[in-house]
């Protein structure tokens, strides 16, 4: 799988399921915090097209981003856990899943470029 493939894949499992989240919740208790994974995704799908094109600086940005995100819903995952909220723990998770998977996919692909360069020189 390509890396702009796992980006978008990851971008919308990140729409789909923060938009999720948000909407499910009483719009008394509705936090803005609750957006961040879709905030994220947003940002996903508009470096996409630089990440097709190979953007070595785009690349590794996503990457970070996609890193931090992960590192960022570790806190959500455990708070549902505590809250025995079984549906947040499946959305979390389902997020953490997609992204970890995105991040594979990038890091398996600068190992590739790299090994490609010294097979090269």
């Amino acid at each position: 799988m390509k890396p702009y493939q796992a980006n978008l894949i990851n971008a919308g499992v990140l729409l789909v399921f923060g938009l999720w989240a948000y909407l499910i919740m009483a719009a008394e208790s509705r936090s803005m915090t609750v957006l961040i994974p879709v905030f994220f995704g947003i940002a996903f799908v508009l470096l996409t097209p630089l990440l097709k094109k190979e953007n070595k600086i785009v690349a590794h940005v996503v990457a970070g981003l996609t890193l931090l995100l992960v590192v960022a819903l570790l806190m959500p995952l455990i708070g549902s856990i505590g809250r025995a909220d079984m549906d947040a723990v499946f959305r979390v998770g389902i997020m953490m899943a997609a992204s970890l998977f995105a991040l594979v996919v990038y890091i398996r692909s600068f190992i590739a470029v790299r090994r490609a360069r010294q097979e090269a020189a």
